[in-house]
């Protein structure tokens, strides 16, 4: 057996179940939850349509590299979305397909890291768990960013992991530095200098930069998008887009988080090598789940309606909630991050009185140096219908105005 099984932490929702067993909540009132990261919004019918008309191929394997057309539509939408020159991504060697970006996040951590070198993997606090995980059974020790004001000369603010507070010896023992923006949970967004800053780190100390992207359609602003690694990268001269890759999915961008469909992109130099562990890996998509993914790929125009629905949360959400919480209105993504007394607490009450699901800061967060940064704070998905989201930020009031 793998020892580095028994170093693995409980998944975040393994925790919240373990944290509310026992509990009943009022049974007159339906359950909302608002703790996971799953997009509730109606499916493009189109996207399904394309699903079901291509069930034919089912009678294929498929190959691990993906159809040339499905890596196609995602360098078209990629120089489209992030306004690159065109031809600047090369579907034939800069994109594979994945299944939903948690895989292959899990997977590019397995396939670079050397575990004979001591290796580190710098990762956010709090993140997704997925990078710890991925560290540690690779056999690399996470190391876990500080948060705050620190470094704003490179774009930084208040939520962005602090990249000047790592330390010369992690740095030149570092693998890949996991990025996420928007970020998961606290919506901050990372700027182009920032991310050339990244760049820098990464060329001094021959690291790989893994973006993790999978929120970058959901934000608030139709003029002022995300900035992604891959526009850095271009700015600061990387043509190639060197020690790059970046990770993005139509779970959340498209609302078809059981379609897993996702892809990554980036370094050539990276991606050969990464297709070749894949063919291992036994991951390749379905020809159908690619075909429906172009169709979503292709078109913009429902990313548009599915934004404006998490706008519409935001408005009718936040004046309730600040009435009663020390809580703002995100950068981006489709989460709250509200300050509490106690995130445990909080959460086990709230279910317990009001029939609503939170998840705890501190089950997707770490102890450091610091401190515990997502200790005193809850993550509020706004997934759920507007109605559903709507009710329970009144619940949420009622629970916190309740003696």
């Amino acid at each position: 057996m793998n020892p580095a099984l028994s170093r693995l932490w409980p998944y975040p929702f393994e925790r919240l179940r373990e944290l509310l067993a026992g509990v009943k909540p009022p049974a007159d009132l339906a359950p909302i939850p608002l703790y996971i990261g799953e997009p509730r919004h109606t499916p493009p019918r189109f996207v399904l349509d394309a699903l079901t008309n291509n069930l034919h191929t089912l009678g294929s394997y498929p190959l691990s590299a993906g159809l040339p057309q499905f890596r196609s539509s995602v360098a078209n939408w990629l120089t489209r979305r992030f306004s690159l020159p065109r031809g600047a991504v090369d579907p034939d060697t800069m994109v594979l397909p994945a299944n939903g970006t948690r895989e292959a996040l899990f997977a590019v951590v397995q396939a670079f890291t050397d575990r004979t070198r001591d290796p580190v993997v710098v990762m956010p606090n709090p993140f997704y768990q997925i990078y710890e995980g991925a560290a540690l059974l690779a056999g690399a020790e996470p190391y876990y960013m500080g948060q705050g004001h620190a470094g704003s000369a490179h774009g930084g603010n208040e939520w962005l992991p602090d990249l000047d507070s790592v330390p010369e010896a992690i740095w030149k023992r570092c693998a890949l530095l996991f990025l996420c923006s928007p970020g998961n949970p606290t919506g901050a967004v990372a700027g182009i200098d920032y991310l050339r800053h990244a760049l820098e780190l990464a060329e001094r100390h021959d690291f790989i930069v893994v973006s993790d992207e999978c929120y970058s359609e959901i934000y608030f602003d139709e003029a002022q998008p995300p900035t992604g690694l891959l526009q850095a990268a271009l700015a600061a001269g990387h043509s190639r887009f060197e020690r790059c890759l970046v990770f993005h999915s139509l779970s959340k961008r498209s609302s078809v988080p059981g379609l897993r469909s996702g892809f990554v992109a980036g370094d050539p130099a990276l991606i050969k090598p990464f297709l070749l562990y894949r063919t291992y890996h036994g991951c390749a998509m379905p020809a159908y789940v690619q075909l429906a993914s172009i169709a979503a790929w292709d078109d913009d125009q429902h990313v548009i309606e599915n934004r404006s629905l998490y706008r519409e949360k935001f408005a009718r959400m936040l004046p309730i909630l600040q009435d009663v919480m020390d809580v703002e209105m995100p950068q981006a993504s489709f989460y709250l991050w509200p300050k509490v007394d106690d995130d445990q607490r909080f959460t086990r009450e709230l279910f317990e009185r009001q029939n609503v699901t939170t998840l705890p800061g501190s089950f997707i967060s770490r102890d450091s140096a610091q401190g515990n940064p997502g200790r005193g704070r809850v993550r509020i998905s706004l997934v759920a219908t507007v109605d559903e989201c709507v009710e329970g930020a009144e619940r949420i009031r009622r629970y916190v105005r309740s003696p």
